[in-house]
């Protein structure tokens, strides 16, 4: 089991690094589809499970980009494995439209609040639209493949978790 449960979390990180290399045109370079992966992970293969592939889809996307924020992806990483984390906790609650809205308003709104701090007011303005926009792409197209594909996979696996 644990070694399709790798075999699994290498799919999806795949998935996040092509997603990466999808950009939505941002006044950063790195905001694309590299967490539509993680959330399927979270909803398919556990909170753990999509927690990893998002942070490591994000820095992925932050790579491709030329870490145009520099060491601070480490911290966007961080947020958006909780993110993740957090989506798949309500998701596997049966409470997806509210895993759907928080992750989309936390993603968009909350999580840059630190380069206000970081950078300056309208940094974080300039980024929040973009943000916006892909976070609702990213988690639509997340919500209407996973039940698609929740078929292909054997219900004692969706039920397992990965340990962080």
């Amino acid at each position: 089991m644990k070694s399709r449960m790798l075999s699994l979390l290498a799919l999806f990180s795949a998935l996040s690094a092509v997603g990466a290399m999808i950009k939505i045109p941002a006044i950063v370079g790195s905001v694309a589809f590299d967490v539509f992966p993680a959330l399927l992970a979270a909803a398919l293969l556990g909170t753990g499970g999509g927690a990893i592939v998002g942070a490591f889809g994000h820095l992925l996307s932050a790579l491709i980009s030329g870490f145009p924020l520099g060491p601070m992806h480490v911290l966007i990483a961080l947020e958006m494995a909780f993110l993740v984390f957090l989506f798949g906790v309500l998701y596997k609650k049966n409470k997806k439209n509210t895993a759907g809205i928080l992750f989309i308003l936390m993603n968009s709104f909350a999580a840059p609040l630190p380069f206000i701090i970081l950078m300056s007011k309208e940094f974080y303005v300039a980024l929040v639209p973009s943000l916006l926009i892909g976070s609702m792409i990213n988690c639509v197209l997340a919500i209407v493949a996973i039940p698609r594909l929740r078929a292909l996979f054997k219900q004692n696996l969706i039920n397992e978790d990965v340990k962080l």
